[in-house]
């Protein structure tokens, strides 16, 4: 899994191949998310005090919006942008993407308080841009593109759907 989160890290198509083709790689996918939700959340703490309901909430939060982005995703992916090569199912997209998350751990270092807000925000950008090239990469392997323009056409519509059920989600929680 280390190896494998590496690899994501490195934006290499062929981690994201590899995982994509491993049936047995989802719950790794979701250690990922949780490992990704818990940095957040622990970031979150400086900014909030949400204390540990709120980074539980968080955890199912990332849970729930790991498994609607994947849904997202592979019904946009496999329909506006089907080629003749797409091959894909939910739970390739769902590992893929799991995977794509893995720079986010790097939000815990919004837990040190020397950097100052806007230190902390340039980097929480900078990570938020890695996991979006992240994403592109793994989309574009799972869904058997030879286009990266179209794996970008495939995030971009797809969040927008995924930020109307994030911003239900903020409604409740």
């Amino acid at each position: 899994m280390i190896e494998r989160m590496i690899g994501a890290l490195q934006l290499k198509s062929s981690t994201f191949e590899e995982v994509e083709a491993d049936t047995k790689a989802t719950p790794q996918a979701m250690l990922v998310v949780i490992l990704v939700a818990i940095a957040t959340g622990l970031a979150g703490l400086q900014v909030a005090d949400t204390g540990v309901l709120g980074l539980v909430l968080g955890i199912v939060v990332a849970l729930a919006g790991w498994a609607v982005w994947a849904g997202i995703t592979y019904f946009v992916g496999t329909t506006i942008f089907k080629t003749e090569a797409t091959q894909a199912d939910w739970g390739q997209l769902a590992r893929v993407l799991g995977f794509a998350q893995t720079p986010g751990i790097f939000k815990v270092i919004g837990v040190i308080p020397a950097l100052g807000g806007d230190v902390s925000r340039i980097i929480v950008f900078a990570i938020f841009a890695w996991q979006l090239a992240a994403m592109v990469v793994a989309v574009r392997a799972a869904l058997d593109y030879t286009s990266t323009l179209r794996a970008i056409g495939v995030v971009v519509v797809g969040f927008v759907p995924y930020f109307v059920f994030l911003l239900l989600i903020s409604l409740f929680v």
